[in-house]
């Protein structure tokens, strides 16, 4: 079980990030606002280069905001952020493992890097091997690994610390119709053990099939949030895409990518 969060998971009041480039400095986050309820899954939508991936960036950490006040796990990003990395977990758009390495070797080092104990780590380990169906190749070197069974190996690495918040970015792009739906199923189970889950993701039927809410963002801010069904009837229709197309297809476009990111 992860350990349980008072009050919502993830509070996010005021957020503005800009970039400097080679074309001068290009505002990202105007003044986001967003709350996340703790066991719940959050869908975060929008263009590429609305800032989702910034955002991601800001609440893991990874990003210094330039104004707002931004809370995870009830911990202050800016003042507190080994608070804050100690109780996530990060699943990028690339995934992390180590090519060169067994799958029970990249699952060993993360268990290291959260100081678990030898014993401790081998027994997450050999639990995470086997709740993603990868106990059978967990010998062999993920570079004869699928796209699929990568991608479930990111996962498992990014649950060796029992996070309470989970951030996935883009986590089923380029996976294959059967793989997207396995990892879907451990998006449900990690929610019903008490993890909250902040996704990002192009596929929209992700986002109905998955999300508790779902927050849309362009010209970088929060322009609609609620739950897909009332999202979309709220947009008289019966599909999200509707509703992200009405949102996002507007006079106010997200802001360009730089030579710094991919802003997404």
């Amino acid at each position: 079980m992860t350990a349980a969060v008072r009050g919502p998971a993830i509070e996010v009041a005021g957020l503005r990030k800009s970039y400097t480039s080679k074309s001068g400095e290009q505002l990202v986050l105007d003044g986001v606002d967003l709350v996340v309820p703790a066991g719940t899954v959050t869908a975060l939508l929008g263009p590429n280069g609305a800032g989702k991936t910034t955002t991601v960036g800001v609440l893991s950490t990874l990003l210094a905001a330039d104004a707002g006040i931004v809370r995870v796990a009830g911990h202050d990003v800016a003042r507190e952020p080994q608070a804050v990395r100690a109780a996530i977990g990060v699943t990028g758009q690339i995934t992390a493992v180590d090519d060169l390495l067994t799958g029970t070797e990249n699952l060993r080092l993360m268990a290291d890097l959260n100081h678990l104990g030898r014993a401790d780590g081998r027994r997450r380990t050999t639990a995470l091997l086997e709740r993603f169906g990868l106990a059978e190749a967990a010998a062999k070197p993920v570079s004869t690994y699928s796209g699929g069974m990568r991608r479930k190996l990111d996962l498992a690495m990014t649950l060796v610390g029992a996070p309470s918040v989970v951030f996935l970015d883009e986590p089923t792009t380029g996976l294959d119709p059967r793989s997207r739906r396995t990892l879907w199923d451990e998006v449900r189970a990690l929610v019903a053990d008490g993890t909250t889950i902040l996704l990002t993701t192009q596929y929209l039927e992700e986002a109905d099939q998955l999300a508790d809410s779902v927050a849309v963002l362009n010209g970088g801010r929060i322009v609609a949030e609620g739950t897909p069904a009332e999202l979309k009837s709220a947009h008289d229709t019966g599909s999200l895409d509707d509703v992200f197309l009405a949102l996002t297809e507007s006079p106010t476009d997200p802001a360009p990518a730089n030579d710094k990111e991919n802003l997404r």
